[in-house]
């Protein structure tokens, strides 16, 4: 299904993969921590095996708040920008949304 989403969903999906501590840093405030996800990781990954095999969560595919904020930080990064300050982006233009799946 990933592979047949809209670019910027591919975008995003390959960008948590690829970069996974940085997809962990983040919130997401779309609502998703009812269902036990703790981080904008969880989004889009279900599981890293050992293996480093990745299975992919679907959540995103029909979220455009969380690729949205993967989309921001991706954005941040190309621009130089370090992963406290991209948390502190994300709060601020997100937090109106929702909860935090983060403290």
């Amino acid at each position: 299904m990933v592979q047949q989403a809209p670019s910027a969903v591919r975008e995003a999906y390959q960008f948590a993969g690829a970069n996974p501590e940085v997809v962990r840093a983040l919130p997401c405030y779309c609502g998703c921590g009812n269902v036990g996800h703790t981080s904008n990781l969880d989004c889009y990954i279900a599981n890293i095996g050992e293996s480093g095999t990745i299975t992919f969560d679907n959540h995103a595919l029909g979220c455009t708040l969380c690729v949205d904020i993967t989309q921001d930080a991706m954005r941040l990064l190309r621009e130089g920008r370090e992963l406290p300050a991209i948390r502190e982006y994300v709060d601020a233009r997100y937090a109106r949304f929702g909860p935090s799946t983060m403290p």
